[in-house]
């Protein structure tokens, strides 16, 4: 019988609530484990959408017993590549948890299968893939109009912001910049900065005043 403190003892008890609200929260994608890295040889006491096949009881994986072994190692290991008994690619994210001497009780763990984000991912690119049409080209976007949002866009960047989290005086330094460059002679012009912005044509008229 391994010896728990009270406040090891708790801890395992919410680590094990923690992982049934991150299994629900993060289904189908995620399996969710917790280690008690206090009994190394049934370290499994607890695993919420069980992608891997392990079983309660089974023994600390290698990086649990790094942890064991070792009260320096890195609390959190987040996003490193992992794969299941079967081959399939994981996203892991590890989380060490230590009482109040510091000791490494527990560990929780997300397994992320990437199978699926890998097949979307497969599926997406296909969608966007425009094919060559022999040079022709259209736009369905008033006449300049791209060139009047590529310019906000790129005076929102060197702001360190969005187009719409720009603040008045940006915003009017702006619109003097799309006058300059005679952007605002586009047809449909100040709609077009409006619903960029996500202001008003009245506000864009006032700017440009």
């Amino acid at each position: 019988m391994i010896k728990r403190t009270s406040e090891q003892r708790a801890l395992l008890e919410q680590m094990e609530q923690i992982a049934i609200g991150l299994g629900k929260a993060l289904a189908p994608f995620c399996e969710v484990v917790v280690h008690d890295l206090l009994d190394p040889s049934h370290a499994v006491v607890a695993i919420e959408n069980n992608l891997s096949g392990r079983a309660i009881g089974q023994e600390a994986t290698e990086l649990g017993l790094s942890r064991i072994a070792d009260p320096g190692f890195p609390q959190v290991l987040a996003n490193y590549a992992n794969q299941f008994a079967d081959g399939r690619q994981v996203k892991s994210t590890s989380i060490g948890i230590k009482d109040s001497n510091g000791l490494y009780i527990a560990a929780l763990c997300l397994n992320m299968d990437l199978t699926p984000f890998h097949g979307m991912q497969h599926v997406l690119q296909q969608f966007v893939h425009i094919p060559q049409q022999g040079g022709v080209e259209e736009s369905l976007a008033p006449s300049g109009a791209d060139a009047i949002r590529r310019h906000i866009d790129q005076f929102a960047a060197s702001c360190a912001t969005t187009p719409r989290a720009l603040r008045a005086e940006e915003r009017r330094l702006l619109v003097r910049e799309l006058q300059e460059l005679k952007l605002l002679d586009v047809r449909r012009a100040m709609e077009t900065v409006a619903q960029h912005l996500g202001v008003s044509r009245a506000t864009v008229y006032k700017d440009a005043a």
